[in-house]
């Protein structure tokens, strides 16, 4: 069979995915200042724990969507080779320096107008610093803009970066695009609707994932079976590996081209209107099919945030990453949450919200880390803990709490603090160096860590210790216990049949203790 015979019909751009580390900064320029829509918000179907936005034309046509994978308050990755390192969105030509006005208006980063391949260009950069053209074309051309002529309309063009520019090129053939033009490193391939630019990056460091970077694009398929024989054509050119997969609005193909950037094939149907009206579309949180059964669990791991000119809470920048989960219907308490080691900020929100439904809860992530995974201060073996990090540390945490209480308007006196191991160790120790800053505090699988814990007064300090039966690490719980008896604290004493980790036992306790 000869290659030309042996392509996918031209077709263009699907989507594009991304990867953010601050959603509400996100949602704020996709949305606010771009124009697009949310037109789905779901739970990762590889993750469910990530939460995924896509943004796009009111309908979601394909060829319009940009998307993102929330990675927040993640590490940040490096633009290099095997990587999409652009994207560029349509705009009407003559709205060129009305955007170039709003850009500078709003202190969004901006470059131009330049020229590309004939074409007016502003490059921008998002908050995370990916780059993002808005290149002026005919109206006739802005899919989805006719409503408003500051809205940027569907995906004009992506940059791929790569080592091996002739290999990539030919691969993109088969999807559709052909080249067209070059200029300076860059060869503009296009198909029917858009174009791929592709960017001779030798001898440039290779891309790491991470947020600011791009995880793959996707180009469009008729349906199913154009996936099977794309899928069978990949395997006897001995391309990459493939893998399919169903996303529920769409099926897709995933394959790397020569240069390593991840590719996929993506079907326009059955589309993102099958559980949302058309016109409604990205109003409902969903969750990945296989993972319905832990959904409301998600919705409390997932990071909220507001739509532009909705109602939202301030952002403050304090000393440790954190953050809220507010119910619907919140009450006056707070939980601080404190992880135990590998966990996170978001690790025991689920534990949280079960034992009080209607708190508003702050989860907290730990600067120390062990192996890559966070804790809340280091240690030099296994028992042995570094005691000078542990008093900077509470001296960090001190100062968090007071910010937090006053930036975010929290109620003092319905604090409550609940840790786990590592977290539970920590607030001890906090509670021993500031004593008067915790007053309620709720430890689980906790142990002193402090050689000598200092005589204090805990006199008004609410605490409740739950120790695990079978808990191998809690052989020292009782020198705690018995200092915060001395200290005059408020204490309870709850044994449960679990070990180190959290356990169904847990939860009644602690329910019976918040609300007695």
């Amino acid at each position: 069979m000869d290659r030309q015979s042996d392509k996918a019909p031209a077709s263009g751009l699907h989507h594009v995915t991304l990867i953010t580390r601050r959603v509400q900064d996100n949602v704020d320029f996709y949305v606010g200042f771009l124009g697009l829509f949310l037109v789905k918000r779901t739970g990762g179907f590889e993750d469910a724990t990530q939460l995924h936005l896509f943004y796009g034309d009111r309908q979601a046509t394909p060829g319009s969507l940009v998307t993102f994978l929330v990675w927040e308050d993640g590490a940040p990755g490096r633009v290099g080779t095997g990587q999409v390192s652009e994207i560029a969105l349509c705009v009407p030509r003559a709205s060129i320096g009305a955007w170039l006005t709003r850009a500078l208006a709003q202190g969004v980063r901006v470059e131009g107008p330049m020229r590309e391949f004939g074409e007016p260009v502003l490059r921008l950069k998002d908050p995370d610093g990916i780059i993002v053209k808005l290149v002026g074309v005919g109206d006739e051309d802005v899919a989805g803009v006719p409503d408003a002529p500051l809205r940027a309309g569907r995906l004009r063009a992506v940059t791929i970066l790569t080592d091996a520019p002739e290999e990539t090129a030919a691969f993109l053939e088969r999807f559709g695009y052909r080249p067209v033009a070059s200029a300076g490193s860059s060869r503009r391939m296009v198909s029917d609707t858009d174009a791929v630019d592709v960017r001779d990056a030798s001898g440039y460091v290779p891309g790491v994932p991470g947020t600011g970077t791009a995880d793959h694009v996707a180009f469009r398929a008729a349906d199913g079976a154009a996936l099977v024989a794309a899928e069978q054509s990949l395997s006897r050119r001995n391309a990459s590996p493939t893998t399919m997969h169903d996303r529920h609005y769409f099926a897709s193909l995933y394959v790397r081209e020569p240069g390593g950037a991840l590719i996929e094939l993506a079907t326009d149907g059955p589309g993102f209107a099958i559980d949302e009206a058309e016109g409604r579309l990205g109003e409902i949180l969903f969750v990945p099919p296989q993972d319905r059964d832990r959904a409301e669990d998600l919705k409390v791991l997932l990071p909220q945030f507001s739509l532009p000119g909705a109602p939202r809470p301030p952002r403050r920048d304090l000393p440790f990453v954190h953050r809220f989960h507010t119910p619907d219907d919140p009450d006056h308490r707070t939980i601080v949450l404190l992880h135990g080691t590998g966990g996170d900020e978001a690790d025991l929100m689920p534990f949280a919200r079960r034992i009080a439904p209607r708190a508003t809860l702050l989860g907290v992530r730990g600067r120390a880390t062990e192996e890559g995974v966070p804790r809340w201060f280091r240690r030099f073996s296994p028992g042995v803990f570094d005691e000078a990090d542990i008093r900077a540390e509470a001296e960090a945490f001190a100062a968090f709490v007071e910010g937090a209480v006053t930036g975010y308007g929290l109620d003092r006196g319905a604090l409550t603090f609940l840790g786990l191991s590592n977290g539970a160790n920590f607030l001890a120790a906090v509670m021993a160096l500031h004593p008067g800053l915790i007053r309620s505090a709720m430890l689980f699988r906790a142990a002193p860590v402090l050689a000598l814990l200092p005589a204090v007064d805990l006199a008004g300090t609410r605490v409740l210790a739950v120790a695990g039966l079978a808990d191998a690490a809690g052989g020292e719980r009782g020198r705690l216990e018995g200092w915060l008896r001395a200290g005059g604290a408020d204490l309870t004493i709850a044994p449960v049949d679990a070990g180190h980790g959290l356990s169904a036992a847990d939860g009644p306790v602690a329910r019976a203790w918040l609300d007695p």
